[in-house]
């Protein structure tokens, strides 16, 4: 699966990351394929979340995809891998070659509407061990992504993360910054985010 163009990279200049964007990874139209066969083809579910003692719906449908016995654990929630679809291989082998790293997971985030949102996290499970990469595409309506450091108050970054596009978080991020994908009371359209993972 080949762009029609090749996407401009924006590397952010902070402290503690190395956070790469990089806007039209795929084309409108194509994006928006992805979208629509995403949407009717993934097995969507929606787990129930542990947050300060008590149990609510996630919210937002998840999936996982990978290498046969590379479960992801987040949240007090485990996930096991359905197996790579011929699609997400695809998807996943373009990923790779601008990301020069070869992933063994992908984890699906379907946010249905405004409503639906990922607090404030970092990726830093045990699973993916020290300085993990995460590489996340964005399909459909457009959604902010904030990150802020742990320590230095004034290093904030808010990202408009637009459909086709590829954003990257490697190095020390994960343990220096955490990100959010905050609720909105706009009218917005669904999204779906897959973000890729190694699990060694």
């Amino acid at each position: 699966m080949k762009s029609l163009f090749d996407p401009e990279p924006i590397v952010f200049e902070v402290p503690d990351a190395s956070i790469i964007y990089y806007p039209n990874f795929f084309s409108t139209e194509e994006s928006d394929i992805l979208f629509n066969t995403l949407q009717k083809e993934v097995p969507w579910q929606q787990d129930d979340i542990k947050v300060y003692g008590k149990v609510y719906p996630q919210p937002r449908l998840t999936a996982l995809f990978g290498n046969e016995g590379k479960s992801y654990s987040y949240s007090n929630i485990t996930m096991h891998p359905h197996k790579w679809s011929p699609l997400l291989m695809s998807i996943k082998e373009k990923v790779e070659k601008t990301t020069e790293a070869i992933y063994s997971t992908v984890l699906l985030n379907y946010y249905r509407d405004g409503k639906d949102s990922n607090g404030w996290h970092a990726d830093n499970e045990k699973e993916l061990g020290t300085n993990p990469i995460i590489a996340s595409l964005s399909f459909g309506a457009e959604r902010m992504f904030q990150l802020k450091h742990n320590h230095l108050d004034n290093q904030k970054i808010n990202l408009t993360l637009e459909n086709g596009s590829l954003l990257l978080m490697k190095g020390t991020t994960q343990h220096f910054w955490t990100h959010q994908i905050p609720k909105t009371t706009k009218p917005i359209g669904p999204r779906i985010n897959l973000t890729f993972r190694i699990i060694p």
